[in-house]
């Protein structure tokens, strides 16, 4: 009992902060034009308002996943945010910088809300319904993403086999989710069936996105892309207040990216 506990709590850590990449761009889109020291505080309390909010959603959908049926919908859309994490690159544009210390702390709790949609599904499924395993996971997860969210991105650059084995986690979490719905799950009595599905699933989400991934780097302007946003992370992590605090400077650079991958 206390492996499958400290399983589950390992999958929620590894899935939150998997899926927080955009959160950790999102920070430091939202607290640009402050100064120094008041960045540090929005992180703070921004990281204040998300756990809560993101705690409450969490604990809703755990109470909603008992509804028959939804276990089964909660799976399928685990498996496509799964894919969606491998194959995308999702663009920020849209996160507007604040001039003033509250409305930099709203904006990162209403964006981490909203952004956070396919966390609160994963982390509910991964609890497999205990609200104890929400709070702990949550509580541990979006403090670092909160304070380590430049080194988060660069470890994902350097790293891209950390998006794999984070897809392969949602995607086992969502064949879990299926197998656990009542009327599905009489048909996994068998454990070779049950477990031969969760390595189906698993198999064609990683595998499948593998491929579309591969195919992709063929093509030249892809890694030309992929170039300027690993130089993206690089400038946001640089010593240079001035230049990051300037939304000019940090507006034309990620125009300079959305144009690229266009291409």
């Amino acid at each position: 009992m206390e492996l499958e506990f400290f399983m589950a709590l390992l999958s929620i850590i590894v899935i939150d902060l998997v899926l927080a990449g955009d959160n950790a761009i999102l920070i430091g889109l939202a607290a640009r034009n402050l100064p120094k020291d008041q960045q540090k505080k929005v992180i703070m309390w921004g990281a204040v308002g998300a756990i809560i909010i993101r705690i409450a959603a969490t604990l809703a959908v755990v109470w909603l996943l008992k509804v028959p049926g939804l276990h089964l919908a909660g799976g399928l859309m685990l498996v496509f945010i799964a894919y969606k994490l491998l194959v995308e690159n999702e663009e920020h544009s849209d996160i507007k910088s604040s001039h003033n210390f509250w409305g930099a702390v709203r904006t990162v709790i209403i964006a981490d809300a909203l952004m956070g949609l396919d966390n609160v599904l994963a982390v509910a499924g991964a609890a497999h319904g205990s609200i104890l395993l929400v709070v702990i996971g949550l509580l541990i997860s979006i403090p670092v993403v909160m304070w380590c969210s430049t080194l988060i991105l660069k470890w994902i650059e350097r790293f891209p086999v950390i998006i794999t084995v984070g897809a392969g986690i949602l995607a086992w979490t969502a064949s879990k989710m299926i197998v656990a719905e009542p009327f599905i799950g009489t048909y996994f009595q068998n454990p070779l069936l049950k477990y031969g599905f969760e390595l189906l699933v698993i198999a064609l989400v990683v595998g499948i996105g593998v491929y579309k991934n591969k195919k992709a780097a063929d093509i030249p302007a892809g890694d030309v892309a992929s170039a300027e946003v690993k130089e993206s992370i690089d400038f946001m992590d640089e010593e240079k207040p001035e230049e990051f605090l300037n939304g000019e400077n940090i507006e034309s650079h990620k125009e300079r990216e959305r144009e690229l991958t266009k291409v």
